[in-house]
């Protein structure tokens, strides 16, 4: 393997380059790629940290079936027959695939084309659904295709950026970053959050419209009456390039008449409404970037469209600077989008209602069978199963059981499914647990392809290391599968290059120009030359063989007469509103350093270090309302199921809210699925599920005990009725509690710490009346484990303890400390986390603000360091600045 690689990073949709360097001893060293033009250099502390998710810790490296390992021909033939047996007895569609954005375009091309053209299914979806789908059906509506107008640069050429349902400096960070750049060189720039929370985004925003949840649609049909009244339409362009406009205008104007309706729809200041509308008005380089909090709704297609809406009376589009901008969630959710990877699509931006494109994707496949209709989309997909008229599910590289809406019921369909077949890196995963048939895939670092990101730019995915045990790539697993089916012929491949030949080439066949997805330049690329792509943009023809920065420049459309279209929105709340059980609506999203299930981001001590645990957020009126205290522990409970998370009370949630983390599973907590609470409610046109608006209630949970345990082994804390794990430097650390106390602490302890081995030492403390223990494990005078517990939440702090875990030995003064709870040096405790780039805590920020007199964001970064990195914390350094 080369010693140092450029290639392309693994999380969200912004698709950073990355150069991985590996020294002679085999240490990985991270990089960002100056070269690469998403990013210029810059990583997130997601990215930064991908060397510490590296290794074979917790890999699934050879197959197995029905618990047993074997090898991998058994495995493919149990595969194939539990496919051909399902076909054979209940047809084609009683077979799905659901597969995922972590996938390459490679994979999805071959997962697609064997489920769509030789098993005659479209019973094929990916959990991009769970994300971008409103965006791909109201782009169609709009502009007759599936295509982003826009690129990273038009960001750094706006006069007004508008973040509509988008926390960029968590969920976006280095785009995030080019924003905050743009702005310090161009103090003009103003940018406008659109958010029911205070998010750090809204907090660095010239102006945070913290909306009613669900009414965004409100709020821009609003915008598109107030820009036509004020004599904002561009004539000339709306009537050579559009249609439908009078309608849309009259449909908008019947909720939202005027600023003061709107206002009070929205839960806005009538002054602040104004304020976005006029500022809308009067900028003309307009970019409106949409992402989560816009498309996880019942009317997510409707919300953006009403987006575009605005966007095309103006004529604000195709030019440098402006147009309506989605933010797609994962690595790869647009590359699934490409090759057909969703149940609604075919291929190459075909679709399966033509006649012509099913016609034209079975002569270039040579396929026996093509599905005439659309499969199932995800949510309904699980139903299907629930319902037994599924009978096998193959599952790529994605976490289901945990990422899919009424979870519980996800869990109890799969657990009832006839054959669950799993692809996947990890080998413990909610869903793999569920699982018949597990095979062991490749993952970041040891696979080669190409991923497409939100601005349409292809990259390449370059391995850089050596394939532990018998791992295998998607495409490959997925091929071998189909010799076993009888199409050896049509699924050749030996080279990933070869199957991106192929997509190239079926995105051109008999295209003209007709259909936006073309990447025809790449259909006679070697294979010397797909090793060394460089990232573009697309289309990428003969005509554009630089890329293309930007789209409808020309007023051209994919329409059938090439005029995009408005489209009449009229706006729908939320279908789960708030009620006398449930008076609290729940949303969901990301935290700061973790992805997705954890699966990677969880191996890290650095991402696991800022959000330890689960938790909800609450508005200050609504903690006093239901009784609960910052810190606590409490209980949520919805329709569809309940959790246990830790309370964080803060102004910056909207009063009537209540927000969750969607990351955490069985396999990091007890009790913390966001999703158990959210219900399988998905907008009619796109299938993509409401998350940002379920119904809840919230209660103190009391627990006779509270606990913490740091161990340098991964423990199951039986006994413990909430638990949850982070990964520390060097050691597993637990946050605990349980509703019965032990007959026996010191019995309990060391049921948790001891394992075989040498068991050098043990100290204990115990205060019986008190419900007061502590006991600390010493291994050849190593500190290998310690437990503290008390009768509430008043326990000593942890970060402290962390330091002892990086000593070969401890001193007399620190074994003591243990016993004590108390630090042996203050220094040694630098508080919770804030900067993961280079581990700076809260309290030595503190510090520097208040003893070294730091009082700037610059002089923090050039003193501590802090802020230097990705630059995602600075939201936070600016509060505490502040004093928040």
């Amino acid at each position: 393997m080369p010693r140092e690689v450029r290639t392309t990073c693994p999380y969200c949709g912004v698709g950073c380059g990355v150069i991985a360097s590996r020294d002679a001893a085999g240490e990985v060293t991270i990089a960002g790629d100056p070269e690469h033009p998403s990013n210029f250099g810059r990583l997130c502390s997601k990215g930064s940290a991908l060397g510490e998710t590296l290794g074979e810790a917790g890999r699934l490296l050879k197959p197995v079936v029905n618990g047993r390992e074997c090898d991998w021909d058994s495995a493919l033939e149990q595969v194939a027959d539990g496919l051909q047996r399902a076909i054979r007895e209940h047809g084609p569609d009683s077979v799905a695939f659901y597969v995922s954005g972590q996938l390459l375009t490679e994979d999805y091309y071959v997962a697609n084309k064997l489920m769509k053209g030789f098993i005659g299914s479209a019973n094929i979806d990916t959990n991009s659904r769970l994300c971008m789908s409103s965006a791909v059906v109201a782009h169609k509506r709009a502009f007759g295709a599936d295509a982003v107008p826009c690129g990273y640069e038009d960001l750094e050429r706006a006069q007004l950026i508008v973040l509509a349902g988008s926390n960029a400096a968590w969920c976006h960070p280095v785009l995030y970053q080019r924003i905050m750049a743009s702005k310090q060189q161009n103090p003009d720039l103003q940018i406008v959050t659109i958010d029911p929370r205070a998010t750090p985004t809204a907090e660095t925003s010239d102006l945070h419209l913290a909306i009613r949840p669900g009414s965004d649609a409100l709020l821009f049909n609003g915008l598109l009456v107030y820009l036509d009244r004020q004599g904002e339409r561009n004539e000339l362009f709306v009537k050579q390039a559009t249609r439908e406009s009078e309608t849309a205008l009259a449909v908008a104007a019947v909720d939202a008449p005027d600023i003061e309706r709107v206002a009070s729809g929205c839960g806005l200041a009538a002054e602040a409404v104004e304020r976005f509308y006029r500022l809308f008005a009067r900028t003309e380089r307009v970019v409106t970037v949409y992402s989560q909090g816009i498309n996880q709704s019942s009317s997510g297609v409707d919300k953006i469209n009403a987006i575009i809406n605005c966007h095309l009376l103006t004529g604000r589009i195709g030019r440098p600077g402006m147009g309506p901008f989605s933010l797609t969630g994962q690595p790869n959710a647009m590359g699934g989008r490409e090759v057909g990877g969703l149940a609604n699509q075919l291929a190459a931006h075909m679709t399966l209602d033509s006649e012509a494109d099913r016609e034209r994707v079975k002569r270039f496949w040579e396929a026996p069978a093509m599905p005439r209709q659309e499969g199932l989309k995800a949510v309904d997909l699980f139903d299907a199963i629930e319902a037994g008229r599924i009978r096998v599910l193959w599952v790529m590289a994605t976490n289901p059981a945990v990422s899919l809406p009424d979870s519980d019921r996800i869990r109890r369909a799969l657990k009832q499914c006839e054959l669950v077949i799993v692809s996947d890196c990890m080998a413990a995963t909610d869903t793999m647990e569920l699982a018949h048939i597990r095979l062991p895939a490749t993952t970041w670092g040891e696979r080669s392809g190409t991923v497409t990101s939100s601005e349409r730019r292809i990259s390449r995915q370059r391995a850089f290391l050596e394939v532990p045990g018998e791992a295998r790539p998607d495409w490959w697993i997925i091929s071998q599968v189909a010799h076993r089916l009888g199409h050896a012929r049509q699924f050749p491949y030996q080279h990933p290059g070869e199957i991106f030949r192929e997509h190239a080439a079926l995105s051109g066949l008999e295209n003209g120009g007709r259909r936006a997805f073309d990447i025809s330049l790449y259909a006679d690329l070697s294979d010397a030359a797909y090793e060394e792509l460089t990232p573009r943009q697309w289309p990428l023809t003969a005509a554009t063989p630089t890329g293309t920065p930007r789209l409808f420049g020309d007023g051209e459309f994919f329409t059938t007469d090439g005029r995009a279209r408005f489209v009449p929105v009229s706006p729908a709340a939320p279908r789960h509103l708030p009620d006398r059980d449930y008076p609290l609506t729940l949303n969901s999203g990301r935290v700061r350093d973790h992805w997705h299930t954890m699966t990677r981001t969880g191996l890290s001590p650095r991402l696991a270090s800022h959000t330890i645990e689960p938790y909800v957020e609450l508005h200050p009126e609504d903690a006093a309302r239901y009784a609960v205290t910052e810190g606590a522990l409490v209980c949520i409970e919805s329709p569809t199921g309940s959790a246990t998370v830790r309370a964080r009370v803060t102004p910056a949630q909207r009063p009537g809210s209540l927000f969750m983390p969607m990351h955490w599973n069985g396999q990091f907590a007890a009790t913390g699925r966001v999703n158990a609470l959210l219900p399988g409610v998905t907008d009619p046109l796109s299938g993509q599920p409401e998350f940002k608006q379920g119904r809840a209630r919230v209660a103190e949970r009391r627990f006779a005990w509270h606990g913490f345990l740091f161990s340098r082994r991964q423990l199951q804390p039986g006994g413990a009725d909430y638990w949850a794990r982070s990964r520390g430097a060097g050691f597993w650390r637990y946050e605990m509690a349980g509703d019965q106390i032990p007959e026996d602490w010191a019995g309990m302890a060391r049921s948790y710490l001891c394992s075989e081995g040498r068991e050098v030492g043990w100290m204990e403390y115990s205060d019986r009346a008190a419900n007061r223990y502590r006991a600390a494990r010493f291994v050849d005078h190593t500190l290998e484990s310690c437990l503290f517990i008390g009768p509430d939440l008043q326990l000593p702090p942890r970060d402290w303890i962390e330091a002892l875990f990086a000593k070969a030995s401890l001193d007399a003064a620190e074994r003591a400390s243990l016993l004590s709870g108390r630090a042996p040096d203050k220094s040694a405790d630098v508080g919770r986390i804030v900067c993961a780039c280079h581990s700076i805590g809260e309290k030595r920020i503190q510090e520097g603000i208040r003893v070294q007199g730091l009082n700037s964001v610059e002089a923090i970064a050039e003193v501590l360091r802090a802020g230097s990195g990705c630059g995602s914390c600075v939201p936070e350094i600016r509060a505490m600045l502040a004093g928040g």
